[in-house]
């Protein structure tokens, strides 16, 4: 086996401070292109395309007649239009919640028991599977959010307030780590999500797969997890700011091309 060794170049910056001519955005972005070879998170995939398929619910029915927004059964395209508006349910919905609306509606299954089961587990663990499914149908293409329905404009809005909301115990707002240009935490740069952070970078590279913990996460998960280092109270599952955000961040990155399912640190 040949074994590669990364060397780094200590430089003196303006200032006397420390600068490495290898930055640690690219031993990062090596280290998860090494790793996607092997991606956990085509598993995910898998069992998402069979539970897509599959006669399930008190209906015994599939979900191939679930309309994501593209028509009824179309898959492709649109994971990468999602958030948007639903006249069905007169709702703004991204693909997670959309994919409960469907179950309930077609298969039969109860949308409350389902969002209230935690992440990773029972049915909620399915509608991660589903939506890796989903979103990776769309690898590729680009992002190109509708902003027609008043109700898509409205919630665009609400979103960026709530990116730049600063509250918890620390002060913090989406935008203390994604409103700028080169900030970075642990070693890992942070994206500016106010504007098209590039293809695959911040809404265009989730769901994705934590190799730190095991897990497989999505946007719904990762913006949670947002709140909880805010050290805000947990948002329900789909609620209106998690929406909001993410019709905010998904117009912002209109033109980037989708990359999920990825892998993470």
């Amino acid at each position: 086996m040949k074994l590669t060794v990364w060397t780094t170049t200590l430089v003196l910056a303006a200032g006397g401070t420390a600068a490495w001519a290898q930055s640690t955005a690219e031993g990062i972005a090596k280290y998860r292109e090494m790793l996607q070879d092997g991606n956990p998170a085509e598993l995910f995939e898998m069992k998402g395309e069979a539970l897509w398929k599959e006669a399930r619910g008190p209906k015994k029915v599939s979900l191939e007649a679930c309309d994501l927004g593209r028509g009824p059964g179309v898959v492709k395209g649109a994971f990468v239009t999602l958030p948007r508006y639903f006249a069905d349910t007169r709702r703004m919905q991204d693909l997670e919640s959309r994919i409960v609306s469907c179950m309930e509606t077609l298969q039969g299954f109860n949308a409350a028991d389902i969002v209230k089961t935690p992440f990773g587990s029972g049915e909620m663990a399915n509608v991660t599977a589903l939506a890796t499914w989903i979103a990776a149908e769309s690898k590729g293409m680009r992002f190109d959010l509708p902003q027609a329905h008043a109700e898509e404009r409205k919630f665009y809005e609400l979103g960026k307030r709530a990116f730049f909301q600063r509250g918890g115990t620390h002060d913090f707002a989406c935008a203390t780590c994604h409103g700028a240009d080169d900030k970075r935490i642990r070693l890992q740069d942070l994206p500016n999500l106010t504007k098209n952070p590039g293809d695959g970078i911040g809404f265009a590279a989730w769901p994705a797969y934590r190799v730190s913990n095991g897990q497989m996460w999505s946007m719904q998960l990762r913006l949670n997890d947002c709140f909880r280092q805010q050290r805000f109270p947990e948002p329900k599952f789909a609620s209106d700011v998690t929406i909001a955000l993410g019709v905010y961040m998904g117009v912002n990155a209109k033109g980037a091309e989708s990359a999920v399912p990825t892998i993470k640190r």
